[in-house]
């Protein structure tokens, strides 16, 4: 039985017309009508999509065309924040109430960031359920500033003010988190907060889910953390491209000589988001010959990597897509995501006993060095999660343990 799961085609960004229609100019003198809508009353998208139409208003792009539509329908910003305030209180009341009646358990992320300018903290709590008709539905809950210091303790009890708040401090089943340090204190003291009211399954063994999406990101970022040195011309010739306008121009024309036809542009990484780096290699590489032509056109161009670092660039670009890929479906938004855990989180550890094993010693070295990453995060998959596998009927227990037969034959008996 195949264990591979099929990887999409890159796609393609299609440009959009982001300009905004003008107006038809009015041959009267009068002031237009003031209309006198409320938010209440234009809460319809297709309302709100026939007034778009009206007045050309696709985007507003400055503050002017803003307080134009402000005055033109009688909302000031003081009464616009009471209008979407009060719209706020009649959602909330409804979702209280539909959570009243919910007979299921409800799981939970929520991450915590800080703000640099303002050096404060704030925390998104969402809840994500199942419907009576199979339908899944996500709400934000809370989206609010934490005074710091942001301890375990404070964050903990945060989320449990808030989960009282909606009534659902005895329905929760799982919480999902990233590995900030802090996140693992604060569960433990929530697992007993929430314990103590019999709010938990199974003693709250399964109610910290650790984020996948974040661990993959951590996984990849230390392999990078070796490949990215051998990506240092690749880097500066993008770098060099995307600093003038006129760079700009002279690499449009070798496009144009080189017979390649795109319209996306150069992308250059940035350290804190490694699929940027694989985003630049893609593109970089796919205009390898443009680069090649470039000096013909500009004369201070004299970074051309070599033969061998393309190659390098490469290899490292396919050595990053399948985490690329894998990425895109641990942060699927439109569709459960729990049964492809297991398969998913089983294919990144196999591929990185393949790529510790490959000829290549850079592309081997990156592969131990994320395996050890994997280890302190992946060493025991989620139980709750692999769960999930084993009752989608795609997989099942006899695609489990062929999974685990893969990885180690001797235990894959146990294990499945």
């Amino acid at each position: 039985m195949d264990l591979e799961y099929n990887e999409d085609e890159d796609s393609q960004e299609e440009e959009h017309d982001l300009s905004v229609n003008e107006p038809a100019q009015s041959t009267h003198t009068q002031r237009p009508k003031r209309h006198t809508h409320t938010l209440h009353e234009l809460h319809d998208l297709h309302e709100l999509h026939d007034l778009h139409e009206l007045h050309g208003l696709h985007e507003l792009h400055d503050l002017h065309e803003l307080h134009e539509l402000q005055e033109l329908y009688g909302l000031d910003r003081q009464t616009t924040s009471r209008e979407v305030y009060k719209r706020y209180e009649i959602e909330k009341l409804k979702l209280k109430e539909m959570f009243a009646c919910y007979q299921g358990r409800v799981s939970f992320t929520s991450d915590l960031w800080t703000s640099r300018s303002q050096v404060r903290g704030y925390i998104c709590l969402t809840a994500h359920y199942i419907d009576e008709k199979w339908k899944l539905h996500s709400h934000i809950l809370a989206f609010c500033d934490v005074k710091p210091p942001h301890t375990g303790e404070a964050i903990a009890k945060k989320i449990f003010d808030i989960l009282k708040e909606w009534g659902l401090e005895r329905r929760v089943f799982s919480l999902t988190l990233d590995n900030a340090s802090a996140n693992d204190n604060m569960q433990k003291i929530l697992t007993h907060r929430l314990q103590s009211g019999n709010g938990l399954l199974c003693d709250g063994k399964f109610l910290h889910v650790r984020c996948c999406a974040h661990i993959l990101n951590l996984i990849v970022k230390k392999g990078l953390e070796l490949g990215s040195s051998l990506l240092v011309n690749i880097r500066e010739i993008v770098k060099y491209v995307k600093d003038s306008d006129s760079r700009k121009d002279s690499f449009a024309t070798c496009l144009e000589s080189a017979g390649i036809e795109s319209s996306a542009g150069l992308s250059l990484d940035v350290d804190t988001r490694w699929n940027s780096t694989y985003k630049m290699l893609v593109t970089a590489l796919k205009f390898c010959k443009a680069f090649d032509n470039l000096h013909l056109y500009d004369r201070n161009y004299k970074c051309l990597p070599s033969e061998e670092e393309w190659n390098r660039g490469e290899k490292i670009r396919d050595f990053l897509k399948p985490f690329s890929t894998i990425t895109t479906y641990f942060s699927g938004v439109n569709f459960p995501t729990a049964s492809v855990y297991f398969m998913l989180v089983w294919k990144i550890e196999l591929l990185l006993r393949r790529y510790a094993r490959c000829k290549d010693i850079e592309i081997r070295l990156m592969a131990v060095d994320m395996q050890s990453k994997f280890a302190k995060y992946w060493d025991e998959y989620s139980l709750i999660l692999a769960m999930a596998a084993v009752l989608d009927p795609r997989i099942k227990l006899q695609m489990l343990k062929e999974a685990y037969h893969k990885l180690d034959p001797r235990t894959s008996g146990e294990e499945g």
